[in-house]
């Protein structure tokens, strides 16, 4: 496939021939005034490898736009590239195409840990970690489009690239995949016990976090599998 899924093309070389490129930092999570966190800022997280460990762990994003004033969430599978989050869809979308051609774009990626269960209403709430990314998607031609499919594929179905059929010309002409760069993010994530104040500490009521955990169920064959194979280990 030839192409290699870095998020773009690197920086000009500087000084003479063969010299190596200048390396170049990623732009900082909620170093911009539209990601800096203004509610409970004490949950703001800057460092980059917790960007790229939410991402990762997701499956599902939502990604919004506005359109005509009215504006849409669509939920998405998508993957971490590099400096870069890969999303598809269908040529045949109007929103999807509005996204292609360039609109501005807000994905947000939300992980819900537990439910935090205080001994009043105002005080119970839920640790999650959640990142959100600003810009404009690019649509990605030929060859790094199917390389990028299959960064998809190898992200929500780990190791059935290699089992199943590619897409076909037909299929690939009826698919858009789009690239949004992490230049402008932030990342917020909420952890730890119920914060009641002390008079409520008396209250007969229990406290404390009740965890959720994400977990593959009894796989389902297929009625029509015509071969007896096992089904995938995740």
């Amino acid at each position: 496939m030839g192409a290699t899924l870095t998020g773009g093309a690197g920086p000009d070389r500087a000084g003479t021939e063969g010299s190596r490129p200048a390396p170049v930092d990623p732009p900082a999570v909620g170093g911009t005034d539209r990601t800096r966190v203004r509610r409970l800022p004490e949950l703001a997280v800057h460092d980059r490898a917790a960007l790229y460990a939410v991402l990762d762990a997701g499956r599902v994003a939502h990604l919004a736009i506005v359109d005509r004033d009215q504006p849409y969430a669509l939920p998405v599978g998508y993957a971490r590239d590099g400096e870069r989050v890969l999303v598809h869809g269908s040529t045949g979308s109007r929103l999807f195409r509005h996204l292609g051609a360039g609109a501005p774009a807000c994905l947000t990626v939300t992980l819900l840990d537990g439910l935090v269960l205080a001994r009043s209403a105002f005080e119970s709430s839920m640790n999650y970690r959640c990142a959100m990314v600003l810009g404009n998607l690019i649509a990605l031609p030929g060859d790094e489009k199917l390389a990028a499919l299959e960064r998809l594929s190898e992200h929500l179905l780990p190791g059935r690239w290699a089992q199943i059929r590619p897409p076909s010309t037909k299929e690939l002409a009826a698919t858009l995949v789009l690239a949004l760069r992490l230049d402008e993010c932030s990342v917020k994530i909420s952890a730890g016990s119920p914060d009641d104040p002390e008079d409520d500490l008396d209250r007969p009521v229990w406290a404390g976090v009740l965890p959720i955990v994400e977990a593959y169920g009894v796989p389902q064959p297929d009625p029509r599998l015509r071969h007896h194979l096992p089904p995938p280990e995740w």
